[in-house]
């Protein structure tokens, strides 16, 4: 039997999970907030916290069970800058406006050359580069190695240097998804020294260091593999055994559509949809919205469990329309607006529900989905999301056991040809389901 330890950071929660390598299930998970701090020269996050937390997690798991593998999944839009003695600056926040600047767009490379779209606040790693270079012109003599973030984890855990290829293919603007190499963009920050090598996110990047075994209990000799970026950790299960086309929709914070072996459509950088680039190094068409963040923002701390006649009620004509989170997705700038009134919390969780179910159908039909879509994260077990999806969609399918990010991850660690079981959503046709869908996207697409 082999466990497999997993720091899982997303933007809203730091996870360190346990993953059985047999059954693929988490068998033990300790979480903490992914907290914002404002004590410095700009918002960054709270690493040096994280890190007591996974250290005393460690400890704990490798007592009461072994831990004989490490792996490391984080979200993307995120770098870190090492000098000789560690961390140079905090890890900036991506959701900071700072690095949106007129010179970094005249310099930023063409999203037909790195499938990047121009984002807003930090979200183009280049631009955080670009900000805190010309904010600090002193860090250019102080770094050793710039790092994508789940790296940062290994080189914490290892002492060895990298970045890994899903990180760097995550709007970085640093990449080219389709000759595998280097955009012009590091050259002209002048960072093309310094930038640590781009691995495999199923390398191994090194064993443990003597003082994560005295801290833990971890055996000196255990790996730790390169690492993936989140989105990339739920896709990387089915590229390993599924043969026709698919996609695979990770919830969190954000709802990202990544669609594999369908036709390479045009894609519209306007429109929130980019090319990210998957755990064996291959371009993948990908478009996102922010659906966990829009969740939780209608939702407003509410815990609601809607009835038959809320859904009666919402189907009579409530709707939803873009955009909850006006910044990003594919109807960033819009403002959020009701059509018809909903009269109950449940009404409105419905509603939101088949909201959050039509925006993952725009995703997928702007990344020319095709075949079987696989849902993973938090919406897999909301079951108005599901029904309207499947109304949509002719195969929606969820993981059979608990799955999702760490797991990804884990498999990274295994010598293991198959991915999860999916088990297929199956519903009960219901012609009020397409009416409403008819009705949201002739609404959303009224001049």
């Amino acid at each position: 039997m082999t466990h497999v330890a997993v720091i899982d950071v997303g933007k809203t929660n730091a996870k360190l999970a346990l993953v059985d390598g047999e059954t693929l299930t988490e068998i033990a998970v300790i979480t903490r907030p992914n907290r914002v701090l404002t004590d410095g020269p700009y918002p960054h996050f709270d690493l040096d916290g994280h890190w007591a937390f996974f250290l005393k997690g460690l400890q704990q798991f490798h007592a009461a069970h072994g831990v004989d593998a490490i792996s490391v999944t984080t979200h993307g839009a995120a770098v870190t800058l090492i000098d000789h003695d560690g961390m140079a600056i905090p890890m900036l926040d991506y959701e900071f406006a700072g690095p949106q600047t007129d010179s970094y767009a005249a310099i930023r490379p063409d999203f037909r050359e790195t499938g990047s779209p121009a984002l807003p606040m930090g979200l183009n790693v280049g631009a955080q580069l670009h900000w805190l270079l010309n904010v600090d012109p002193s860090l250019r003599g102080r770094i050793k190695a710039i790092v994508t973030y789940p790296q940062y984890w290994g080189y914490r855990l290892t002492g060895q240097l990298a970045t890994d290829v899903t990180s760097l293919g995550c709007h970085t603007d640093l990449w080219n998804p389709n000759t595998g190499d280097y955009s012009p963009l590091v050259k002209a920050l002048g960072i093309a020294d310094v930038m640590a090598p781009a691995r495999r996110s199923s390398d191994v990047l090194g064993t443990v260091t003597p003082e994560i075994t005295a801290r833990t209990g971890i055996p000196a000799n255990t790996p730790v593999v390169c690492g993936i970026h989140d989105s990339n950790a739920s896709l990387y299960p089915y590229l390993l055994d599924q043969q026709d086309a698919f996609s695979v929709v990770s919830t969190g914070t954000w709802v990202v559509c990544m669609a594999m072996g369908a036709e390479q459509p045009v894609l519209d950088p306007a429109r929130d949809t980019l090319i990210n680039v998957n755990a064996l190094g291959d371009p993948v068409p990908t478009a996102r919205f922010m659906g966990g963040r829009e969740f939780e923002i209608i939702r407003a701390g509410r815990d609601v469990v809607p009835t038959g006649p809320d859904r009666d009620a919402v189907l009579k004509g409530i709707y939803l329309m873009p955009a909850v989170e006006p910044s990003t997705g594919p109807f960033a700038g819009r403002k959020m607006t009701w059509c018809g009134q909903a009269h109950s919390d449940g009404q409105e969780m419905v509603a939101l529900a088949y909201y959050l179910a039509l925006m993952t159908d725009t995703c997928l039909s702007l990344v020319g989905a095709k075949g079987d879509v696989i849902v993973e994260g938090p919406f897999a077990r909301n079951s108005d999301y599901l029904d309207m999806l499947a109304t949509l969609r002719q195969d929606v399918r969820i993981a059979a056991s608990a799955t999702g990010t760490s797991v990804g991850a884990a498999l990274l660690a295994l010598d293991r040809p198959q991915g999860p079981e999916t088990q297929k959503i199956t519903r009960h046709p219901d012609e009020r389901l397409n009416r409403y869908a008819r009705e949201w996207k002739r609404k959303v697409n009224a001049p």
